[in-house]
């Protein structure tokens, strides 16, 4: 017998792709039925004019896949128990509109109500916070150490033997976090996690329980209002001032939070660091209270007024901080690495969390990144986008005091990768953002991290991403963007 294939060489697909294709559908298409005899491959190639071991190739998959089954002495055959749901397709009519409702949980329905993250449009020239001068990273010497460690060894390519991060990167973390923020821990209470968004996530599953209050600077970082809300916390919104937390509403406020999550060294978005005497009095709210303290230390590397801040953690001697950062501003957002100092006492539950969220972060990455502080190139990078970052923060602040005259408030302008500006308009905020992207220039309110959103003429405006001219431009636009 003879099978009429239709066999192109001139095509993409390999030869016995194309075998195995056309005789599979042949089968469900019913044309060869179960138990019927296929040319032996010799004859089949010899009539197709192609090398028996093409054909092989392709009855080989078939008969792998349950389709063709070989009987000694006499040849191959379509296999006689072929399932009918293969041989038959049935097309089932469904309303215009047919959908099923799935029921979500508790904590489903939650995050179901908590809002979309926006998708922006591109813009030329855009004021986007958070966003790191991404063409000025080494990535020559990244793709080095890439390499090396790619030839050198393939531990990355199997299971991390912890949860809690590569062993090396966990002591160049503590090494680090202790000359440059003044942290006091052992590299045995480093977590190495996937950003510091998935460490606020671990402390809220381990530490809040739906109804528990939860207090956060107002305004605040929306991502970790998110998961506080998410996970059922009662929030309590908490005053700020040009010294940060208003320590003494906190203290005087009816309700003893379980968590108060705070951004000391320069607060998201207002830029106003915490005052000494404030972070000493909230240390000692904490030990009274027994309530835990977050400290989420972002950016806290470019202070361009002097050194940086020490951490709060650092002043912290009754085990009350928890500590976060992430290495997605001082080097790129896509290398997903972020690190959570704890108290010693919770270092082993937070390890099987760990383990049951991820299992660990991607192991090549953590020891490239491991080396990459050890040798002393993560504080060069730090020390060259610390100057670059003030020029085009001092052409910035120089912009809009040019442009929009004193009456200008701008905050948080002596550190981090933004500021916050109050500008004079008589525009909603909204209406300012789309005047804005009229010229082509993406603007920023900080309307959306406030627990209770209000029009306030405040937008944070992030420099590190674009030049001192695009800078110059982006402001110059704006002004003539907002004029009645």
């Amino acid at each position: 017998m003879e099978l009429a294939l239709v066999i192109d060489a001139a095509l993409s697909e390999p030869l016995h792709q194309q075998v195995y294709s056309q005789l599979r559908w042949s089968i469900l298409s019913g044309r060869l039925q179960s138990g019927q005899r296929l040319p032996a491959s010799r004859a089949l190639a010899k009539s197709l004019g192609l090398s028996r071991t093409t054909v092989t190739q392709g009855y080989d998959q078939l008969i792998s896949e349950g389709y063709l089954q070989t009987r000694p002495g006499a040849g191959t055959y379509v296999c006689d128990q072929l399932p009918e749901r293969l041989l038959t397709t049935e097309v089932v009519a469904q309303p215009h509109h047919f959908s099923v409702e799935i029921p979500l949980s508790a904590y489903g329905q939650r995050v179901n109500q908590s809002p979309s993250r926006p998708v922006r449009e591109s813009r030329e020239i855009s004021f986007r916070y958070g966003q790191p001068a991404l063409d000025l990273f080494p990535t020559e010497l990244w793709r080095k150490l890439l390499s090396k460690h790619c030839r050198n060894n393939h531990h990355w390519l199997a299971y991390a033997t912890s949860s809690m991060g590569y062993w090396p990167l966990r002591m160049a973390v503590a090494d680090y976090l202790q000359q440059s923020r003044a942290v006091r821990c052992k590299p045995q209470q480093v977590i190495i996690t996937s950003g510091s968004q998935q460490a606020l996530g671990l402390i809220t599953q381990l530490l809040i329980n739906p109804d528990d209050s939860v207090a956060m600077e107002e305004p605040g970082y929306g991502g970790a209002r998110q998961i506080f809300k998410a996970s059922g916390a009662d929030l309590l919104p908490m005053p700020l001032d040009r010294e940060g937390l208003v320590v003494d509403e906190l203290i005087g406020h009816s309700t003893t939070p379980r968590l108060v999550y705070v951004t000391p060294s320069h607060q998201f978005p207002t830029g106003a660091l915490l005052s000494l005497p404030r972070r000493l009095a909230l240390l000692q709210w904490a030990w009274k209270t027994g309530a835990l303290i977050v400290e989420d230390d972002y950016d806290s590397e470019y202070r361009y007024g002097g050194r940086p801040i020490p951490s709060l953690q650092g002043l912290d001697t009754h085990a009350s901080v928890l500590y976060v950062g992430t290495f997605s501003k001082v080097m790129f957002p896509s290398i997903r690495l972020g690190y959570l100092v704890l108290p010693e006492s919770l270092v082993d539950v937070f390890g099987k969390a760990k383990w049951l969220a991820d299992r660990q972060p991607p192991t090549l990455t953590q020891a490239v990144l491991a080396e990459f502080i050890a040798e002393g190139h993560l504080e060069r990078h730090i020390r060259k986008m610390r100057l670059c970052y003030e020029r085009r923060r001092n052409a910035l602040v120089q912009a809009l005091y040019e442009h929009f005259g004193q009456t200008v408030e701008i905050l948080g302008d002596s550190a981090g990768l933004h500021v916050m500006a109050k500008l004079p308009l008589l525009l909603t905020d909204a209406e300012a953002e789309a005047r804005a992207a009229s010229v082509d220039v993406e603007l920023c309110s900080a309307r959306v991290q406030y627990e209770v959103p209000v029009n306030t003429g405040e937008f944070v405006f992030g420099y590190t991403a674009i030049d001192e001219e695009q800078i110059k431009e982006g402001i110059h636009r704006l002004s003539k963007a907002f004029q009645p």
